[in-house]
């Protein structure tokens, strides 16, 4: 499949570097914020309160905003068409090998999910790469207390990321496959609309058409179960490095030794890194599907 990306690799270059200015801009909006509780309204610094440097510092937060929104199918449409080519050449045996229904699905619903993986891979993974790493070395350099926070709450996610897709990358395959069963009951049953009637067949098509509804929909169910686990699981341990970190913080703060707006930051790059994460989960999903259906087009 890299192959059909080509021809699109400086399309996909340039979405990727608009991918790494939007993420820099996030990160560097936290150090602002300190600054202007630190500098600006409490004035840390000894000058007192600087409404001036608060406004300015406001204006360039504003434009690092809309620079990072400015750098806010073809791939899918060469797939599809080269798909269909094939298919058009397929013996009678070959055809009835994968079933009409099974080809209806891979033309559609796989190169789908494989265009999905490939958008995900090119903008998805560096996003979540760079708050991952860039966000842990602006955190660490804030203070290196609020590096034993990411320590401990990096292995719980892995952990969990791990057991989902273990549990769910044999479920992707058995959905597809009845994904294209249900295709083909479909398919049989309107091209040959006029044989069952004359045979008053009606009653026991619906009947296999339910069950192998009921078939897709149990798969899909168990599917959507796993992957809801992890958002709680997620928000969990996002909301306990946050409350430690505002009380590392907070010792911190009547020790002397860190700035209220040093905490501040440190709750927003906290909230990205582990975001972050959590998005490289939902990324990870679509990848393992995009490889279900990538081999099944390449069988094709």
């Amino acid at each position: 499949m890299i192959r059909y990306l080509k021809k699109y690799w400086f399309t996909a270059i340039i979405a990727s570097l608009f991918m790494v200015c939007e993420v820099s801009m996030d990160l560097i909006q936290p150090r602002m914020m300190a600054s202007i509780v630190d500098d600006g309204i409490l004035g840390i610094g000894g000058s007192g309160p600087d409404i001036h440097l608060v406004l300015s510092i406001g204006l360039r937060m504003l434009l690092v905003v809309l620079i990072g929104g400015l750098c806010g199918q073809n791939y899918g449409n060469d797939i599809r068409k080269d798909v269909f080519r094939r298919v058009m050449y397929l013996s009678h045996e070959q055809t009835d090998r994968f079933s009409v229904g099974s080809l209806i699905t891979r033309i559609t619903s796989d190169v789908t999910q494989v265009q999905n993986m490939v958008m995900q891979m090119i903008r998805g993974s560096i996003r979540c790469g760079m708050f991952f790493i860039a966000g842990s070395v602006c955190l660490v350099t804030l203070d290196l207390s609020f590096g034993t926070i990411i320590a401990v709450a990096l292995p719980i996610i892995i952990l969990e990321v791990v057991f989902i897709l273990w549990k769910t990358d044999p479920l992707f395959t058995l959905l597809q496959k009845r994904l294209d069963r249900m295709n083909t009951i479909m398919q049989e049953d309107v091209a040959g609309s006029r044989v069952v009637k004359a045979f008053v067949q009606e009653k026991r098509e619906i009947s296999r058409f339910e069950t192998s509804n009921e078939e897709l929909c149990d798969t899909q169910y168990r599917v959507l179960v796993l992957i809801s686990l992890m958002q709680p699981v997620m928000n969990i341990v996002l909301n306990i490095a946050t409350v430690a970190a505002i009380k590392i913080g907070a010792v911190g703060v009547r020790q002397g030794t860190i700035a209220p707006g040093t905490v501040m930051a440190a709750i927003t790059y906290l909230s990205q890194i582990l975001n972050g994460m959590m998005m490289l989960a939902m990324i990870f999903q679509t990848i393992s599907r995009g490889i279900t259906s990538s081999r099944r087009l390449r069988e094709v």
